[in-house]
């Protein structure tokens, strides 16, 4: 954000997206202060984002209209990863930082698995950490937790609504190709 414009006030709106109607809070500062991907419909995301930011709903400012914009392009397919937008993240564990970091440099249409992530944070009995870290993520899916999957590119978990359909769906309108071996589950 230009350090000439007035900062926005804390506030949050609703978008429509392929999955279906996400919400996007920001802060005065203007990063990202927290994402809702899709509940069952647009009123029970509209509720959750009160519940979770009891924030106003409000028009969103241009450069929260880019990000929108950009997570559709990415949802369509696009390369980027969104790791330029500002999380305000400060009050999360240190670790989650780290693991949310660490997932939002997983390319759109690729993934990694839970023990990659690990050993990249510094050894593989961090798998079940980096699980817990992904599943408290408060910024889906511009931390793209959907990109993790569990051993053997099984799907695993997924905490946002909708569960591993949301996280395969979203996967899916990436463009993310999987190879598939006879011993191992398929993702679609």
């Amino acid at each position: 954000m230009p350090a000439s414009l007035p900062a926005p006030p804390d506030a949050w709106t609703l978008f429509d997206t392929p999955v279906g109607v996400c919400g996007l809070a920001w802060d005065a500062a203007g990063r990202l202060a927290g994402s809702q991907l899709p509940e069952a419909d647009a009123a029970a995301t509209q509720s959750r984002m009160r519940l979770r930011f009891g924030m106003t709903m409000a028009d969103p400012p241009v450069f929260v209209q880019q990000w929108m914009a950009r997570l559709r392009a990415v949802m369509a397919g696009a390369g980027d990863r969104l790791a330029d937008i500002a999380l305000a993240d400060e009050a999360a564990p240190a670790f989650h930082r780290r693991v949310w970091a660490l997932a939002r440099q997983i390319p759109p249409g690729h993934t990694r698995s839970y023990g990659e992530l690990a050993l990249a944070l510094g050894g593989p009995a961090a798998a079940r950490a980096v699980g817990q870290a992904l599943g408290a993520n408060p910024f889906a899916p511009f931390v793209p937790c959907h990109r993790v999957l569990a051993a053997r590119g099984a799907a695993g978990g997924f905490s946002a609504p909708g569960g591993r359909h949301t996280k395969l769906r979203l996967l899916q309108l990436e463009g993310a190709r999987f190879e598939w071996q006879a011993d191992q589950p398929g993702l679609f």
